[in-house]
């Protein structure tokens, strides 16, 4: 007794990853070339209210951005172990929402290197990733100004403290941080 195919054999055709690629390619559609007075007038039209500024209210603000500037010094993200090991080593100074380490670079390059880190002990991946997303907005916005050129530092988050902590005191604790590292390497 012969045993019947596993699919029929229109039902196989039907999922053949050919016959899947030509139905794809069938089902696109065609581009469609708007006259241009037509493609101007619907760029002119205003979009809809956006919805992030009840949700962001200081997000327009320029206060909040840092200097533009070309004397800025540029931000790098730490990614090697050796690069965390090696900030591990050197100064740290802890605050209460956050650990800081920091460390002279002796490479001669002028760029200011970041990282950032949370342990288990902060909590699942969630809420790991929200510290992890506000030190480095903390990070970008403060680290040109007060970061001092050609040195590493690291951010390791605190469990409950630093998601919890207001965005103005996180700041002002990196501020502060960094002040007393540097008031003691000079």
């Amino acid at each position: 007794m012969a045993s019947a195919p596993a699919w029929p054999p229109k039902a196989a055709a039907r999922f053949s990853t050919r016959a899947v690629h030509a139905a794809a390619s069938a089902s696109a559609p065609e581009p469609v070339a708007l006259p241009m007075a037509e493609r101007d007038a619907s760029m002119d039209r205003k979009a809809a209210p956006d919805q992030t500024v009840a949700a962001f209210p200081h997000a327009d603000q320029q206060a909040l951005m840092p200097a533009q500037d070309d004397s800025a010094p540029r931000l790098e993200t730490l990614r090697k172990r050796p690069d965390f090991l090696s900030a591990a080593r050197a100064r740290r100074q802890p605050v209460g929402s956050f650990l800081l380490q920091a460390r002279l670079r002796d490479d001669g390059d002028t760029t200011i290197r970041v990282g950032f880190t949370c342990s288990k002990k902060v909590g699942n991946a969630v809420a790991r990733n929200r510290a992890k997303r506000r030190l480095r907005e903390i990070a970008r916005l403060t680290l040109p100004g007060l970061g001092q050129p050609g040195w590493d530092y690291v951010l390791i988050g605190r469990r409950d403290a630093t998601a919890e902590r207001p965005f103005e005191l996180l700041r002002k604790d990196l501020e502060y941080a960094l002040r007393k590292i540097h008031g003691a390497a000079r």
